[in-house]
């Protein structure tokens, strides 16, 4: 077999396995798209968009192993894009996480859940996606500056206060740190 047929199937199969790949990523960039929109269709838009555009130059992607941060950073573009042609929603969705908790506890972890999605409602649109990249999406701070195309001591800084204030905010709704529901869902 010649060398150019050689290639041709070997760049056929990179393709057809980063396509898989790339498809396989819609649910974590859905939460992700939603926990900056707080909009079920826009951030269903938004996938959509990062996945077509993804599968459409796909052979751009020089390094296989960035996948995650390469469609993470296509979404923060078009987020970028569709928050610079609408003012965001800041609606709260009911989904909740999973709890074998009695009745009452989970009326209190329900009720917790939606006071934090409410605080981080709050946040400006830069503290909610620095935020969610590193302590929902649990990218390295380098990957978040990478994907913003921001510093990481911008990054870190944007991280700190919005941390900062997502605790004024909590606090000032009367819940304590150790009644904080953690960010991430359990393993």
């Amino acid at each position: 077999m010649s060398e150019s047929k050689t290639n041709l199937f070997g760049s056929f199969g990179r393709r057809r396995r980063l396509q898989r790949q790339i498809g396989a990523e819609r649910d974590r960039l859905y939460r992700i798209a939603w926990s900056w929109c707080h909009d079920s269709y826009q951030a269903d838009d938004l996938v959509q968009e990062t996945l077509a555009r993804a599968l459409a130059k796909v052979d751009n992607l020089r390094e296989e192993s960035r996948l995650q941060v390469w469609l993470t950073q296509i979404l923060a573009n078009l987020h970028r894009d569709h928050y610079r042609r609408t003012q965001p929603e800041t609606g709260q969705d009911t989904d909740l996480l999973p709890s074998r908790d009695d009745p009452e506890e989970h009326a209190d972890r329900t009720q917790l859940i939606t006071r934090t999605r409410r605080a981080i409602g709050l946040l400006n649109d830069d503290q909610r996606q620095v935020l969610t990249l590193v302590d929902l999406a649990e990218f390295s701070y380098a990957d978040t500056a990478m994907i913003l195309n921001v510093p990481v001591g911008t990054v870190m800084s944007r991280l700190s206060r919005a941390r900062r204030r997502m605790r004024e905010i909590l606090q000032q709704q009367g819940i304590g740190h150790a009644d904080v529901v953690p960010l991430r869902r359990p393993q």
